[in-house]
């Protein structure tokens, strides 16, 4: 049986607190994303009107325009919203664990030892875009039990300790993934160099099928996990007085977006800030209580298709990552934040 009284949205057992602010943002978020991915759809070496887009997507245009459209640039596009939506959970997750704004992914580790296990992957074992994501995903997760661990003091694990400990972990992992480029042979290095920028260059079906299958398993968990997070960014003591598991739900949660994380550095290198920004913006646009985890991965799919449509029209006489592009506006960002706060 359905009933709604007031916010709140009760199916049987099972209630959902409905948030206007929320659903507001995420439609217009999703409406954005929708004209960026239409927007890539159409611009490229063959610039496209509507209805040439028409004609590709009902099977009347020429089989070259075809090939181009939805070969290339529908699959790239939907990499590029899954990757980023991955990120903005895992940061949406990690900030709330770490009850700290620099808590993404990113700045903690997880996506340097990601990366780390997938340059080891790739000048050792030889590339391949399974072995290298099962290498990524497999270094995300040895990185997040090394942090884990590492950080866990009588019993209890997060907060700035979690950050710090993150921190001097990935600088030890991004210091071994160098090694491992500089000794390596001069093709696997420049394959591996070139992977490390972040970059959504050439990717295709497979790519955007191995983001989507990641995005469609963790975003559950971690939606799923998002009520207790909120509880526990009250404090321990109060979320065990409600009956939650403190512990096990950090260990569960920290699993969960490391695999976000490492499935998105995967699929498409190590890409910087969209961790960070997506879940720091959700949060500014809808200033509710909670973990906003779905938001943040509109927001940061939005983020990183717009980012993907800088990359490609930005005329540096190469073609640009995108990882380059998210380092500097992410950068830029992050130092407008510090001065509005000092």
């Amino acid at each position: 049986m359905t009933v709604v009284s007031g916010r709140t949205l009760r199916i049987g057992d099972f209630s959902i607190r409905i948030r206007p602010r929320i659903i507001t943002v995420g439609l217009l978020a999703a409406a954005v994303l929708g004209a960026g991915i239409i927007a890539s759809l159409m611009i490229g070496t063959i610039p496209l009107d509507a209805s040439d887009l028409v004609a590709v997507l009902s099977g009347e245009a020429k089989p070259s325009l075809t090939r181009s459209v939805l070969g290339r640039r529908l699959p790239r596009a939907l990499t590029a919203a899954a990757v980023g939506a991955l990120l903005g959970m895992s940061g949406a997750a990690f900030q709330s664990l770490s009850r700290n704004p620099l808590g993404s992914p990113d700045i903690i580790g997880f996506t340097s030892g990601a990366a780390t296990g997938a340059v080891l992957q790739i000048v050792v074992f030889g590339g391949g875009m399974l072995a290298t994501a099962a290498a990524a995903i497999i270094g995300g997760i040895i990185t997040a039990f090394a942090v884990y661990f590492l950080a866990r003091r009588d019993g209890v694990t997060g907060g700035l300790r979690l950050v710090l400990v993150g921190i001097g972990v990935g600088a030890v992992v991004s210091a071994f993934s160098s090694l491992l480029i500089a000794r390596a042979d001069i093709n696997d290095a420049m394959v591996a160099q070139l992977w490390s920028a972040g970059s959504l260059l050439g990717r295709g079906w497979l790519h955007a099928a191995v983001a989507i299958a990641a995005l469609a398993l963790v975003a559950p968990l971690l939606l799923t996990l998002g009520r207790s997070l909120a509880l526990m960014e009250m404090g321990d003591d109060a979320a065990h007085s409600v009956g939650v598991r403190v512990e096990r739900i950090r260990f569960v949660a920290l699993i969960v977006g490391v695999v976000a994380a490492a499935a998105a550095v995967a699929v498409a290198g190590p890409i910087a800030f969209i961790a960070f920004a997506a879940a720091h913006i959700a949060r500014h646009l809808a200033p509710v209580p909670g973990v906003l985890v779905g938001l943040s991965a509109v927001v940061g799919a939005v983020l990183l298709t717009g980012a993907d449509l800088l990359a490609q029209n930005l005329d540096v006489g190469m073609r640009t990552p995108v990882g380059l592009v998210t380092s500097l506006l992410g950068g830029l960002y992050l130092l407008w934040l510090l001065a509005r706060r000092i």
